[in-house]
């Protein structure tokens, strides 16, 4: 299989370009839908930081900038909700529901991405968030995918 970006040659069950990082697959669309805490992350969570050094660790190798990228927005029927539950003001409880599948999804795409340039850590982890039409929100999660291993402790 070939990246459309690149033309590079990627595996074929890649979901990302393993040279520039574009998404092979097509962007899935609908209904928000629940996201199944049981599937298993690619990287420890532990291991993703928004520093740039990792307690315990020594960086080894640095793979490269890994992002993940979704666009979501209510339904029209929670748009509605939405509209109303605004009116009342406090929390907005339709498009925060959004916005965390739009983060929760960013997150495990980036977490896929960096486990396929071989990875074990991500550092300088981050989201960016911005409204591109009314009630349609894009996330984006990025940082360094790096290789660590455990520091030597230097005890005797």
């Amino acid at each position: 299989m070939h990246c459309s970006m690149c033309d590079a040659v990627i595996p074929p069950d890649s979901q990302f370009c393993i040279i520039c990082g574009a998404p092979v697959a097509a962007a899935q669309t609908g209904a928000t839908q629940r996201l199944r805490p049981d599937q298993p992350l690619a990287l420890d969570p532990a291991m993703v930081t928004s520093a740039f050094t990792l307690p315990g660790y020594r960086l080894v190798r640095s793979l490269g900038i890994v992002r993940g990228l979704t666009v979501r927005s209510a339904s029209f029927g929670g748009q509605i909700a939405a509209a109303f539950q605004s009116l009342a003001g406090g929390n907005i409880r339709t498009m925060t529901t959004v916005c965390e599948h739009a983060r929760t999804e960013a997150y495990r795409m980036i977490v896929e991405h960096a486990a396929q340039l071989g990875a074990n850590a991500i550092v300088g982890f981050g989201y960016d968030t911005t409204e591109i039409a009314q009630g349609m929100t894009e996330v984006l999660a990025y940082g360094t995918a790096v290789m660590v291993e455990p520091e030597a402790t230097g005890r005797l």
